[in-house]
């Protein structure tokens, strides 16, 4: 399964710092559960909207449900309305 996880702070509700620590705690749920990291991608410093991308790879189901509790609590406890998740439909050609 290829999944891409992504963060914003498009509405500004977390300071430089918190949005700093908010992107490390996920890099870190990333790192712990995904079989693979196929890429990270994050916002250039003078966007107007702070972002950040990752593409995971996963092998099993328990890691899938496991980093979507852990990212859950993450947005959680940084006040976010959500972190996508968007499941890619990979086609080979």
């Amino acid at each position: 399964m290829i999944v891409y996880v992504s963060i914003g702070n498009s509405d500004d509700k977390l300071t430089q710092a918190e949005w700093s620590s908010f992107v490390a705690r996920v890099a870190n749920e990333v790192g712990a559960y995904a079989t693979v990291v196929h890429g990270a991608w994050y916002s250039l410093p003078n966007a107007r909207w702070q972002n950040a991308c990752w593409c995971l790879g996963f092998d099993s189901a328990l890691a899938v449900e496991d980093i979507r509790e852990a990212l859950t609590e993450a947005r959680k406890e940084y006040r976010q309305d959500s972190v996508a998740w968007a499941v890619a439909e990979t086609e080979f050609i």
